[in-house]
């Protein structure tokens, strides 16, 4: 099950979300200190940080860039202060997922849950795709840009001038490696590699 994560240096408010997190059937993990949540969490997981935007020493939107730069599947959902509404605006132009004004009720935080929860899974799946697509060589991926523009072995071979049977083995691998059981989940990862720009 997606993990959630709560960093906020207020006990207070610690105690109580991570209370109502608790009721709403959620594993929780709090922390206190950004630098210590960052050493210590698994970032590339399915799950939700909910992060308090003033904390000593490192401050929300500093943890924020941090897992913007180390690429983390994690959906960021900030806790807010009256005053802090701008900026924690701001950090979603910059990915995060949603803001909730402490204190924080059920609903609200519900909502944000499973809307955080869905991006989060996406971008666990876009990372397992570029992973498979990184094993592929130069020629399988050619190849496979052949394939899901849905032309027939034979016009492949043409195309790369090489052997029908060469184009078997290199179409069986490319579908190996990209964990693809049919031509039709190929094409939809290839989709979203295209909408992620790592291929044209």
């Amino acid at each position: 099950m997606a993990m959630i994560h709560l960093l906020d240096d207020d006990m207070a408010v610690t105690d109580a979300c991570a209370f109502l997190l608790e009721s709403l059937g959620y594993p929780v993990t709090c922390w206190e200190e950004g630098a210590v949540f960052l050493t210590q969490a698994d970032l590339y997981q399915t799950g939700v940080l909910l992060l308090d935007m003033r904390m000593p020493v490192m401050d929300g939107k500093s943890v924020h860039e941090a897992l913007r730069q180390r690429g983390s599947t994690l959906a960021v959902v900030f806790l807010t202060g009256h005053g802090d509404v701008p900026m924690a605006v701001e950090q979603m132009k910059h990915g995060a997922v949603d803001f909730l004004q402490k204190p924080v009720s059920v609903k609200p935080l519900q909502t944000a849950l499973e809307h955080a929860l869905e991006v989060s899974e996406q971008a666990v799946a876009r990372q397992q795709i570029a992973t498979c697509y990184r094993t592929l060589t130069a020629k399988e991926r050619e190849l496979a840009g052949l394939v899901v523009k849905g032309l027939m072995n034979r016009e492949i071979a043409q195309a790369m001038n090489i052997a029908v049977r060469t184009v078997e083995v290199h179409r069986a691998r490319v579908m190996e490696k990209m964990q693809a059981a049919n031509l039709a989940e190929l094409v939809n990862k290839w989709q979203r590699l295209k909408e992620t720009h790592r291929v044209e």
